[in-house]
């Protein structure tokens, strides 16, 4: 649901309210049995907007998403939520959200810090949730995650799955948080086969455009890979496409795709952006409410691997066993998963040894 009118959306959100159940086409909002009250006694007020890709991409958002809607269902808040069609439509949503008398709102994605940077001190009195950066503010909580850890345990596996020594990684955009993933990926499957071939990397320079995602995935598997693990929002839907057409695997990111196409997605590493949101409206619900920064690892069981719910055969005893002790070795301190291109090499290394 895409802003058609975004010159007129604050005062549109502001006329409509958070939760309000109107026709309004740009946003959704939702109510439940039960309550939830701010401090003023009021029905809390929980808005979300969305990053590129938006509501239905199977992944990022929707993960946010459904920590929403599980509030709505537990916790009888009432919601609004917004998409974006630019990076430049994200001040304005926000705005437009804090003028509704939202009293918790979610910037979904680190594409938005310098919109909220500009939003937040102007709302002091309204609490912001950032989600994938950091941003100290007094009213901010950021909500990050160690995605290089859950994405080690999925390198991990596909080293140790792969029949033909060959993997691959598509990304969306070149940023700082996707190459997390990549270095976690080629880590994890470094460690578990240190000949495994994981130089099959390309990038869509997009969160949404699923068939960019399916060109770049059959390119690898024609050049051999088996196994493409994706961090590409949207266009992910395109890997896991291409993966199904030519009987190859793929793996999943930030929600369960499992079933997108079952058996052909090996796994999915999931962010539970869901348990972040949900926890964070738990906290301004209690008042307990605290800026800063809050880090989800695989300690937390803020990241790691699904259940293999179609696959489980296809992997088999032996790897799941090897990969529940990788878990416990890392959540131990013992294997310290390298975070940036940079960092890699020298694990690496230090792996061989």
């Amino acid at each position: 649901m895409k802003f058609r009118y975004l010159g007129l959306v604050a005062g549109a959100v502001l006329l409509a309210g958070c939760g309000s159940g109107g026709d309004d086409k740009n946003a959704n909002a939702g109510g439940s049995a039960g309550s939830s009250t701010s401090g003023s006694g009021k029905k809390l007020k929980v808005g979300i907007v969305f990053d590129a890709g938006g509501k239905g991409d199977k992944s990022f958002n929707d993960s946010a998403y459904a920590g929403i809607q599980r509030a709505v269902k537990e916790l009888g808040v009432d919601e609004k939520d917004v998409d974006s069609k630019t990076e430049k439509d994200y001040e304005t949503n926000l705005s437009g959200l804090a003028e509704a008398g939202c009293d918790v709102i979610f910037a979904v994605g680190f594409a938005q810090k310098n919109a909220l940077t500009t939003v937040a001190p102007k709302y002091p009195n309204i609490k912001f949730a950032l989600i994938d950066d950091e941003l100290a503010q007094p009213n901010v909580s950021s909500l990050v995650f160690s995605e290089e850890q859950g994405s080690f345990l999925a390198g991990y596996l596909a080293a140790l799955t792969s029949k033909t020594s060959k993997i691959g990684f598509v990304g969306g955009k070149t940023t700082p948080l996707i190459k997390k993933f990549e270095t976690g990926y080629i880590a994890g499957a470094k460690t578990a086969n240190p000949a495994i071939d994981a130089s099959g990397v390309k990038y869509t320079e997009s969160w949404d455009d699923t068939g960019a995602g399916k060109a770049a995935a059959t390119v690898l598997f024609s050049s051999g890979c088996d196994i493409i693990f994706s961090a590409a929002g949207r266009c992910g839907l395109g890997v896991i496409t291409a993966a199904k057409e030519q009987g190859k695997f793929a793996i999943g990111v930030d929600s369960d795709q499992d079933d997108q196409a079952p058996g052909a997605v090996l796994t999915s590493m999931v962010k539970h952006v869901d348990e972040a949101v949900f926890q964070t409206i738990k906290d301004v619900k209690d008042n307990t409410f605290k800026s800063g920064t809050k880090k989800f690892d695989l300690k937390s069981k803020g990241v790691g691997l699904t259940e293999f719910k179609y696959t489980k055969d296809k992997i088999g005893d032996a790897t799941i066993k090897k990969l529940d002790e990788v878990s416990k070795d890392i959540i131990d301190g013992k294997i310290v998963v390298p975070a940036t291109p940079e960092e890699l090499p020298a694990f690496l290394a230090k792996a061989k040894k």
